[in-house]
């Protein structure tokens, strides 16, 4: 994965099939219904490119109405949705996928990712997602919360390696081991929660309130420079405007290579979400 700074929006990173991913996003869950759509619009006024979705969030029709509200072009947004685990149980991604499209007013997917490694139904699924794509109905496809042993089940039997593993990523939830698995593979990592929902055991680290009194930074533009120095994409959910701007403000300054050391050594496998091997997928 190469970074190209060049473009609207900021820099991204190339997926191997050389889309371009914006490196910071817009998360939306759990925003929803008009604050939702004049959120985004502000938010494309500040320079956002990416905006990520699910149909479990349920707010499709509303991040939809925001980018038109926008009056942006659609080349000039990036939008990923997602293939719920209800859908997939319900084995047709053909129908999911167009239903979200028709939610969000749009004729295609930037990506589209496959929300959780379902055990019964996560490969054939995956077939299903490979012809979305090669029809040009989606321009990438993915999938999310895959820990490596889910992606080397799904590479056995796919035509089309993932061009995405979204997960959750924090310096707390490092997942180093499997950023690994997935550059071998050519698989970007994107990271959700990158502040661990602004929990207090990532956010009042001192380690991190020192690197940004140094820095002249905000503890939150800290982390997420040290996922953009990774090399790691972010969706990070704000509704708030001045947070929205100081996220995508994080390419002014860098780290030190011992400032990265030393965010690196936060990491105690500290998980805010579901581990894929120990939940409920029916409830999710």
């Amino acid at each position: 994965m190469a970074l190209d700074v060049a473009g609207p929006g900021g820099a991204v990173l190339l997926l191997n099939n050389g889309v371009k991913l914006p490196l910071i996003g817009m998360g939306t869950y759990p925003l929803n219904g008009l604050r939702l759509a004049w959120l985004v619009r502000r938010a494309t006024a500040m320079g956002y490119r990416g905006f990520d979705t699910a149909s479990a969030y349920g707010n499709e029709r509303w991040l939809g109405r925001g980018l038109r509200l926008s009056l942006k072009k659609r080349e000039d947004y990036f939008v990923t949705s997602k293939l719920s685990n209800t859908e997939q149980r319900a084995g047709d991604v053909r129908r999911a996928c167009t239903d979200s499209l028709a939610r969000l007013g749009l004729k295609s997917l930037d990506l589209y990712l496959m929300h959780w490694p379902n055990p019964d139904t996560f490969r054939s699924c995956w077939r299903q997602m490979e012809q979305l794509y090669r029809e040009g109905l989606v321009r990438a496809i993915g999938v999310c919360n895959f820990h490596a042993h889910h992606l080397q089940q799904l590479l056995e039997v796919a035509s089309v390696i993932p061009a995405v593993n979204q997960v959750e990523l924090h310096p707390l939830l490092s997942q180093t081991s499997l950023v690994a698995f997935c550059r071998q593979h050519d698989i970007q990592v994107q990271a959700y929660s990158p502040f661990a929902r602004m929990h207090g055991k990532l956010l009042g680290s001192a380690i991190l309130g020192e690197i940004a009194a140094r820095c002249g930074k905000t503890v939150p533009q800290v982390i997420l420079r040290w996922h953009c120095q990774h090399q790691l994409c972010a969706v990070p959910k704000s509704a708030n405007s001045t947070r929205l701007k100081q996220n995508l403000a994080v390419s002014g300054f860098t780290l030190t290579e011992q400032e990265m050391q030393h965010i690196d050594g936060l990491n105690i496998n500290f998980r805010v979400r579901h581990d894929p091997d120990h939940c409920d997928f029916t409830r999710l």
